[in-house]
């Protein structure tokens, strides 16, 4: 099975455990249907699937692991939301459906990625996520960093504000990390902190594959975004393409994936779901 099948397939199945699990606590509010609606609107589950994929590398338990994959989808999805808003990507569609506002309202959906937020770090505070608290207080705080003003709010707020107006190659760079990167890091990250691998060296080259991996998701987005731009955007100030050609970026994509495969090196063999992963990502079009 090809990577491409691989992901499917994991989307399919993961899917259905996102809809297990939230009909499960269902509640028949707007609110509670636009959670729903904005977490299974779509998406290739691409940060589920290298949570799962190496956690199971790990060899953690598939509940543990699934919880943990639920949670940084969780923050993902509430991502989205907010970014589709008026008062920030002001979008109408994502993934070819309305985006969460236009299908119920602003209110509902703001208060709609608030609570799938909130939702991720109740997951990850429950002793069903780990018995030992000491595990659950260590995914809390690394998921905090990576999701709050020091990680992707923090780069999504400095994008925000930068909208617009010329910045340099290395400023772009550090928004790709926070916005980005943070939350790829953290999926590298955490399935260390679920098996209470607490080895440093072990933990920073987790750590170095994430930032790697996504800067590279980022910097293949910024060439999709730029491709489906049909004239120029003062928000294409704030693309990669502002700065590197296409083929340019595509080098420089490889180049990050080679490193990715570098560090992983102390994860066990490198003919692996996440390195084929690496360069189906750096060479993506879509």
């Amino acid at each position: 099975m090809n990577i491409q099948q691989h992901l499917k397939s994991f989307t399919n199945s993961f899917n259905k455990y996102i809809a297990k699990f939230m009909s499960g606590n269902e509640m028949k509010t707007p609110l509670y249907k636009a959670m729903k609606y904005g977490l299974l609107n779509g998406g290739k589950r691409i940060r589920p699937y290298i949570v799962c994929e190496f956690s199971r590398m790990l060899k953690i338990p598939k509940k543990s692991y699934q919880r943990l994959a639920l949670a940084v989808e969780l923050v993902h999805s509430y991502s989205l939301i907010h970014d589709d808003l008026p008062a920030m990507d002001d979008d109408d569609y994502r993934r070819g459906k309305l985006t969460t506002h236009k299908k119920f309202d602003e209110g509902t959906a703001i208060l709609a990625g608030n609570s799938l937020l909130v939702l991720a770090f109740k997951i990850l505070s429950d002793s069903k996520t780990h018995k030992n608290s000491k595990v659950r207080n260590n995914l809390v705080e690394q998921l905090s960093l990576a999701s709050g003003h020091l990680g992707l709010a923090g780069g999504q707020g400095d994008d925000i504000i930068h909208a617009g107006k010329k910045i340099s190659k290395n400023h772009l760079c550090n928004i790709h990390i926070n916005k980005t990167a943070r939350l790829f890091e953290f999926c590298l990250l955490s399935p260390l902190l679920l098996a209470n691998k607490s080895a440093v060296k072990i933990q920073n080259e987790a750590r170095k594959f994430g930032l790697n991996l996504g800067l590279i998701f980022q910097a293949t987005d910024d060439l999709i975004d730029y491709s489906e731009s049909s004239s120029e955007k003062d928000s294409s100030l704030c693309n990669m393409r502002r700065f590197m050609s296409e083929a340019e970026i595509r080098k420089y994509c490889i180049s990050l994936a080679n490193k990715c495969t570098d560090n992983s090196k102390l994860f066990g063999s490198k003919d692996n779901s996440l390195n084929k992963l690496i360069y189906s990502l750096a060479s993506r079009t879509s």
